[in-house]
């Protein structure tokens, strides 16, 4: 760009040679920017107009009508084929081959067979009906004219008026006169407003059907969110489901496909209903577009459920209330009724509702139990609320690792064995734990092959977050591992023991862990659970993972649970709890217990006991003193089993006593006093309140020592 120099001189001054110009630099005014073509301000109008809601929804509103008057027309073309011909009767027939009900293809056969025979009756008086009615109508003439003469004939005689002869008859041709005449004026208006009547008689018929794409449809009706589920409904849903066979089925069904469906029943906030595929149709392709049929059923994905019962060919689907999954169930009966007790055999745990509203009850005796699920979805809510029931129960035992910390402090008193935490150091803890259970199982298992009568309290041993154990790098000192999934591993190898020969005993195994893999979940240790149950989770892999993949296959579907959105929602595998009759799992919504409703749960049931020391820390190195520990595990009972002590106290520290045997036990005690330890009812016990003169009566300087 160029620029102007002007020379300027300051107008008071002489101007002189030595005289400096003022010298101002003009620039140009930058160029106008060049118009818009006038091509490209049309094409922006025209998309403004196209685009514009108005113009949308006027156009919605022309497809509508058009297609409503078009398809009305097919309705009625459709049903007046089926009045005049067998077509009907015909895709009767082929339906009911299609469900193999033979009786009722032969009942329609017959019916086929008296329609064809009454319409050649009908077509045969066709022949002859021109004659007939060229008879007809000259007898009836000749007979009205007569008629008409013999009336005029009495009128003559009674008005003495020979010209009354053909009155009748005059005023008779002239109403024919009359009407031919109306109907001269009336024609021709007929003729143009007829076809209009017509279109509008044909988009009424459509509008009733609402024959017109779901885009074209109102808003209203397009979105009709908690619309009722009737047959029609539900055909309509499977017909445009995109399944090509099932399509062309309904089409050629004569009562449009509700020969498929059973009555549709009411099942707690939803509807259910069982739906008979025909020939060509896989009950998979109907479960694999769960989404789909959600949609054209006006719902959201989940609030559809679809299950395979027994029945060959079919699928049942439960349809929720619009928005009703979404509404909170109420409490658990452990909360609202404090005289609630539990029996560990042949009592069941309250646990939440099924999608019918009925209340779901799981039954603990003799089956491992494993939950898992996304984290921060109602694991661990889930499975202190079934241990909370069984506490109620006072003849059960709880040992229990919380690998996390901080969920299963109310326990505190009720487990003998409590350890929080998600160190290393904690799995060690939670690994010699379940191997303290395995020997009590041996233990058992031992005393019941010399007494087989013999039937021992439960045992529950409960792991949350069994995934850090699973996942825990650390060795002890022959190099073994104490997590992982090798048959070196100890943490593995002691849950597999429990599993294969506890269940016979009452030493059962609880685990809730997080987005199972199978390096956190070894197949083997999630195969041994009775009782499998999930949550939300992130892939269909992971469902197989979590319950199996027979559930799988048969409808169970926890990765299409909503994360966060279905909290506690869980898909249970188990014959411990009532599952409908053809199916492999069933959907509860379980009932949330807060932390505070959890201790005054738990305080009840501390009340039923007579005291149970809660053992927290495994101590390895420190000495210790064998009365004040033996003393600590007793706990406020007033005498306890020797092999119950000697457990307890191996508990306590494995490495002090892991070796003691009865005869060391004995050996300690009466050193410290006679008669500590005693037979009661033919057993070995240790009395607390004789381990407490004796400890009260020993020498100040607290003189003993571990031994062995």
């Amino acid at each position: 760009m160029s620029e102007n120099v002007v020379h300027l001189h300051k107008p008071t001054d002489p101007p002189t040679d030595d005289a400096a110009p003022t010298v101002l630099t003009v620039v140009p005014d930058a160029p106008p920017a060049p118009p818009v073509p006038l091509w490209v301000r049309s094409g922006r109008a025209v998309k403004t107009v196209v685009t514009h809601e108005t113009t949308k929804t006027t156009a919605r509103a022309v497809a509508r009508h058009s297609l409503y008057t078009f398809n009305g027309g097919r309705i009625v073309a459709r049903r007046a084929w089926d009045g005049k011909t067998g077509a009907r009767y015909e895709r009767m027939i082929r339906t009911a081959e299609a469900a193999g009900n033979l009786e009722a293809a032969e009942e329609w056969e017959e019916r086929l067979q008296r329609f064809r025979a009454a319409r050649h009756h009908r077509r045969m008086d066709l022949l002859h009906s021109p004659v007939e009615a060229a008879k007809g109508i000259a007898v009836g003439t000749g007979v009205s004219i007569g008629v008409l003469v013999a009336l005029g004939v009495v009128m003559a005689i009674n008005n003495h008026d020979v010209t009354d002869v053909i009155t009748p008859l005059k005023a008779t041709i002239e109403f024919i006169a009359l009407l031919i005449r109306i109907v001269q004026v009336v024609w021709g208006p007929a003729l143009m407003i007829g076809p209009f009547l017509a279109l509008l008689a044909l988009w009424t018929v459509g509008s009733k059907q609402q024959a017109a794409p779901q885009w074209a449809l109102p808003a209203n009706v397009r979105n009709g969110e908690g619309e009722p589920i009737t047959p029609s409904i539900v055909v309509k849903a499977l017909r445009d489901l995109g399944v090509p066979a099932l399509r062309n089925a309904i089409k050629e069904m004569g009562d449009a496909g509700a020969s498929m469906l059973s009555p549709i029943t009411i099942a707690g906030c939803g509807v259910e209903v069982d739906v008979t595929l025909p020939s060509g149709v896989s009950t998979i392709e109907v479960q694999q577009r769960r989404r789909k049929l959600a949609e054209n059923l006006t719902r959201h994905e989940h609030e559809v459920f679809i299950t395979i019962p027994s029945a060959a060919r079919t699928v049942r689907l439960w349809v929720a209330d619009s928005g009703a999954l979404d509404e909170p169930i109420g409490p658990s009966p452990l909360v609202t009724d404090e005289t609630l007790t539990a029996n560990y055999k042949t009592g069941r745990a309250p646990w939440g509702q099924d999608l019918r509203g009925d209340a779901a009850a799981l039954s603990l005796y003799q089956r491992h139990l494993l939950i898992t699920g996304l984290s921060n979805q109602g694991k661990t809510a889930s499975l202190r609320s079934l241990a909370l029931w069984a506490a109620l129960d006072k003849t059960v035992e709880f040992r229990l690792a919380d690998l996390k910390g901080g969920d299963w402090t109310m326990f505190d008193g009720l487990a003998t064995v409590l350890i929080q935490g998600p160190t290393d150091e904690h799995v060690i803890e939670a690994t010699e734990m379940v191997e303290d259970v395995v020997d009590e199982m041996n233990r058992r298992i031992e005393a019941r092959q010399h007494d087989p009568s013999i039937v021992f309290p439960p045992l529950i041993c409960i792991v949350d977050e069994a995934q850090v154990a699973f996942m825990c790098p650390a060795k002890d000192e022959a190099k073994r591992p104490y997590g992982g999934s090798k048959a070196t591993s100890r943490y593995f190898m002691a849950v597999r023991k429990v599993h294969n020969q506890g269940r016979v005993v009452n030493v059962l195994m609880w685990q809730g862990t997080q987005d199972p893999t199978d390096q956190n979940l070894p197949k083997l240790v999630r195969e041994g659970a009775h009782t499998r149950a999930a949550l939300a989770l992130g892939t269909e892999a992971q469902s197989v993972m979590a319950l199996g993949e027979k559930a799988v296959n048969g409808g169970a579907a926890p990765h299409l649970l909503r994360q966060g959105l279905d909290k506690g929602t869980l898909v249970i595998a188990s014959d411990g709890i009532d599952i409908p009759k053809g199916q492999s799992s069933i959907t509860v919504r379980t009932h949330y217990i807060t932390d505070d409703e959890a201790k005054a749960i738990a305080n009840r049931a501390k009340a039923l006991r007579d005291g149970v020391t809660t053992l927290r820390v495994i101590e390895r190195t420190e000495d210790r003193d064998p009365l004040t520990d033996i003393l600590s595990v007793l706990g406020n009972a007033p005498r306890v089993l020797t092999r119950d002590v000697l457990q307890r106290l191996t508990a306590l520290a494995e490495d002090t006593y892991g070796g003691w045997t009865n005869g060391d036990l004995k050996r300690v005690l009466d050193a410290a006093g006679p008669d500590i330890a005693y037979k009661s009812d033919g057993v070995m016990v240790v009395g607390r309140d004789r381990l407490l003169r004796a400890l009260a009566n020993r020498d100040t300087d607290g003189s003993a020592s571990a031994d062995g």
